[in-house]
C-alpha cells in the first residue's frame, strides 16, 4: 500500500474549481498578449479590447480540459524515456533562477557564475536522486538577454538527463528549441521525443502577460511541454487565507489552459506552481514554512482532479547556510511533495527564499530525497509463508543476522543513505574526524565531483551548439563566451 497524503477533500476541490471558473468569468484575467486575446475570441471567449481583460466561460474551460494528455515523458540525451509526468509519479529537480550561490569556504552568498552553475550541473548529474536537472542559477557575468539559452548551453554539453527550464523572453525561447532540436535532429523530432520541460509564469493576481502567454502559445505548437508555475503569495499577491490562494492558482492556471490548448489541442501541459505565503513579520517568502508546503500540495491534488500532471516548489529553505533549520524544512517539505504525489518536485540546493544555490545542500537534499522515495515504495507484499519462515528452527533468540534470506533482503528492505548521513558509533565519530553534517556534505561533493564524468558528445554536435550560442553572445555585446573546463 502506498502511503498518500490528501489536504482537500473531494468537495472542497470542486469548490475550489468552482470559485475559480466563477473568479475567470465574473472578475476575469488580464490577458496582455494581442495574439493570445485574438486566439480566445475566436474561441467564445469575451474580450474587452480596451482593458485586456478577458472573462472566460465555464463551457470554453471545460473544452480546454478535455484535450490535454494526462501523462507525459521526457527524454534524456541517448533518447530513453526516463521521466513520466501524470498519475503519481514523483521525481525531482533542483530548484531554479537562484541568483547566488553559497561558497563553501567563507558561507558567504555571492553572485553566481558560470563555473558555478557548472558545478551544480555536474553533482546534479552525479546523484540518482536527481531524475533532471535545472538551469539552477543566474550566471551574472552574461547579458541578460542571452542568460536563460546560456543556462541551457552550460546544461546541454554536462548532462545527459532531462531538464525543466524556462525562458523569460519570447526571442529566447525560439533559440532555446533551436538548441534542443540540433541534439534530436529538428523540430519534429524534438515534439516526439522531448527532452525539456519549460516553466511558464503567469503574474499574480490574474495575469498573463505578453511574453509568458506567448511563450505557452509557441511551446504548443511546438508540441513540447509547457509547465505553469502559478506564484500566488498568501496574503501579499493572493488572498490570505491558504483555500484562497489555491483558488487563484487554480484560476490562473484554468485560463494558461486555455490560452495553450485552443492554440494546439493535445499539447502537453503541466500544472506546476511556485505558491507560498508572505511573512507578515518580516516581509518575507518563506519557502521553508508549512503552510508554503500544504499550499503546494493543495495545487497539486487540483490538478489531479483534472487528470493532469502536476509540478511544485518544494525542498529548500529560507535558511542562509545549510545548518539545522536547513535539514527541518527542506525534509519536510520535501516528504509533503512526495506524499502528495506531485510529479516533478523543484526546489532542491535553496537557500534564502530560492534565492540561493548549494552543491552542498544538493548533496544533503538527496538523502531526504531518497527517504521520501523508499517512503513511497510502502510495506513490501511478500508470500504468506514467507514471515513463518523466519522462524523456522526458531530457539527465542535473536540469530536472524545469521539468516540466508536476511542477507538476500537487507538491500530491498533498506535505504543505504551514504557517507552524509552518519550512523557511525559515538567512537567511529570520533575516530573519523567529528564531522557534523555539513562537513560530510562537503567532502561528499569533491568525491562526486571527482567522480564526474562529462557526456559523449558528437564533436559536431558540439560544434554547432556552441557557434549557435556564440553568435548570439556577439549579438549581445560579448567578444567570446566564457571558458568551460
Amino acid at each position: 500500500m502506498r502511503p498518500k497524503l490528501e489536504l482537500l477533500s473531494q468537495e472542497q476541490v470542486q469548490r475550489v474549481l468552482e470559485d475559480a471558473h466563477r473568479l475567470l468569468y465574473k472578475v476575469g484575467v488580464k490577458i496582455q498578449s494581442e495574439e493570445a486575446r485574438t486566439l480566445l475570441g475566436e474561441s467564445g471567449v469575451i474580450v474587452n479590447t480596451t482593458t485586456d481583460i478577458v472573462k472566460i466561460p465555464s463551457r470554453v474551460i471545460e473544452k480546454a480540459l478535455k484535450t490535454p494528455p494526462s501523462n507525459f515523458q521526457l527524454f534524456n540525451q541517448q533518447g530513453s524515456a526516463v521521466v513520466t509526468y501524470g498519475s503519481d509519479h514523483v521525481q525531482f529537480n533542483p530548484g531554479s533562477s537562484g541568483v547566488h550561490v553559497l561558497d563553501p569556504d567563507t558561507l558567504e552568498h555571492r553572485p553566481a557564475i558560470t563555473a558555478d552553475l557548472v558545478r551544480i550541473i555536474r553533482v546534479t548529474e552525479m546523484l540518482p536522486q536527481y531524475d533532471a536537472q535545472s538551469t539552477a542559477v543566474v550566471c551574472n557575468e552574461m547579458p541578460t538577454a542571452i542568460g536563460d539559452l546560456y543556462r541551457l548551453y552550460l546544461v546541454l554539453l554536462f548532462s545527459e538527463k532531462p531538464i525543466v527550464t524556462g525562458s523569460f523572453s519570447i526571442n529566447g525561447l525560439d533559440i532555446m528549441l533551436e538548441m534542443l532540436a540540433l541534439f534530436i535532429g529538428g523540430r519534429k523530432q524534438m515534439g516526439e521525443k522531448p527532452r525539456a520541460v519549460f516553466d511558464v509564469c503567469p503574474t499574480p493576481p490574474l495575469i498573463w502577460s505578453d511574453f509568458a502567454a506567448q511563450n505557452l502559445i509557441r511551446l504548443a505548437r511546438a508540441g513540447i511541454p509547457a509547465e505553469m508555475v502559478s506564484m500566488p503569495l498568501a496574503g501579499a499577491a493572493s488572498p490570505v487565507t491558504l483555500v484562497g490562494s489555491i483558488t487563484q492558482h487554480a484560476a490562473e492556471s484554468l485560463a494558461g489552459i486555455v490560452i495553450h490548448q485552443v492554440t494546439k489541442p493535445g499539447a502537453p501541459i503541466v500544472w506546476g506552481g511556485a505558491p507560498a505565503i508572505f511573512d507578515m513579520r518580516k516581509g518575507g517568502t518563506p519557502f521553508g514554512a508549512i503552510e508554503t508546503a500544504m499550499i503546494n500540495t493543495a495545487c497539486a491534488q487540483v490538478g489531479k482532479a483534472l487528470n493532469l500532471p502536476t509540478h511544485g516548489y518544494l525542498g529548500a529553505s529560507d535558511s542562509k547556510v545549510v545548518d539545522a533549520q536547513s535539514g527541518m524544512e527542506s525534509g519536510t517539505t520535501t516528504l509533503l511533495g512526495a506524499l502528495g504525489g506531485i510529479n516533478m518536485i523543484s526546489g532542491a540546493g535553496m537557500l534564502n527564499f530560492l534565492a540561493c544555490q548549494s552543491p552542498e545542500k544538493l548533496v544533503l537534499d538527496a538523502e531526504a530525497i531518497a527517504n521520501a522515495k523508499r517512503l513511497l515504495e510502502g510495506v513490501s507484499v511478500i508470500k504468506d509463508d514467507l514471515i513463518t519462515s523466519f522462524f523456522e528452527d526458531f530457539e527465542f533468540k535473536g540469530d536472524f543476522l545469521k539468516q540466508k534470506i536476511t542477507r538476500d533482503l537487507f538491500k530491498k528492505e533498506q535505504h543505504l543513505p551514504s557517507e552524509v548521513i552518519d550512523r557511525d558509533s559515538l567512537r567511529g565519530w570520533q575516530e573519523t574526524g567529528k564531522q557534523d553534517a555539513w562537513l560530510r556534505a562537503k567532502a561528499r561533493t569533491k568525491v562526486l565531483l571527482d567522480g564526474y564524468q562529462p557526456p559523449d558528445i558528437d564533436a559536431k554536435l558540439k560544434d554547432e551548439l556552441v557557434k549557435l550560442v556564440s553568435m548570439h553572445a556577439k549579438e549581445s555585446g560579448m567578444d567570446r563566451l566564457p571558458e568551460v573546463a
